[in-house]
């Protein structure tokens, strides 16, 4: 079979469209309020925690380290893993960031219930705006998409990308409640291009 890029261009014909139309509707008021959720538990030592199931559990640990690296620890939750023990990592006032694609996922239903049942807070993202999850949610962020981009319209992509822009925009405001500067930034990240880059910075005065 000879490769073209049809399909490619397919995709990305769908994939701007989709992530334009869902930037509109992102509920910025939903962020904000996730963002006190975390921000209140912080104030009283609580922690947070991220966690997903399949393709949104990479979502998960990135995020997880995002976070970490502009002032809010943040420590990953397998969700397997959280029902057979690994929930002793949340304690009660602590927040958990719950990813589903579907937010019907049987796995993760397990893991909620435990977790709630631990007194954790749940902020809930999910493209499934009449789910099970935005029911059991503290805050729930939707990050729903109409198309995936493929002929398939199953293998997760367009949504993945959703669900990493409204997590992203939760920790601007993370950042910002921080009040994280270079100097602070710098001490968490020395390593790379990137460190490298703030201790020029930094030599120079700026």
């Amino acid at each position: 079979m000879e490769i073209t890029t049809k399909k490619l261009d397919a995709y990305i014909d769908v994939l701007q469209p989709e992530i334009n139309e869902y930037i509109k509707r992102m509920d910025k008021s939903k962020i904000v309020e996730a963002c006190e959720v975390i921000s209140e538990s912080k104030r009283k030592h609580g922690r947070v925690h991220v966690t997903g199931v399949g393709k949104p559990s990479h979502v998960a640990e990135y995020i997880a380290a995002l976070n970490s690296s502009v002032g809010t620890p943040t420590y990953y939750l397998d969700t397997i893993e959280a029902i057979h023990g690994s929930a002793g990592q949340v304690l009660p006032g602590d927040v958990v960031i719950a990813i589903s694609n579907s937010g019907q996922t049987e796995e993760l239903k397990r893991t909620v219930e435990s977790l709630k049942r631990l007194e954790a807070k749940i902020i809930g993202v999910s493209g499934g705006e009449n789910s099970w999850l935005k029911d059991q949610s503290t805050v729930f962020l939707l990050a729903g998409v109409n198309q995936e981009g493929d002929d398939l319209n199953k293998p997760p992509r367009i949504s993945i990308i959703a669900e990493i822009i409204v997590l992203q925009c939760l920790s601007i405001l993370l950042q910002q409640e921080e009040q994280l500067d270079l100097d602070k930034y710098y001490q968490w990240h020395p390593g790379g291009a990137l460190g490298e880059s703030i201790k020029n910075r930094k030599k120079v005065g700026l």
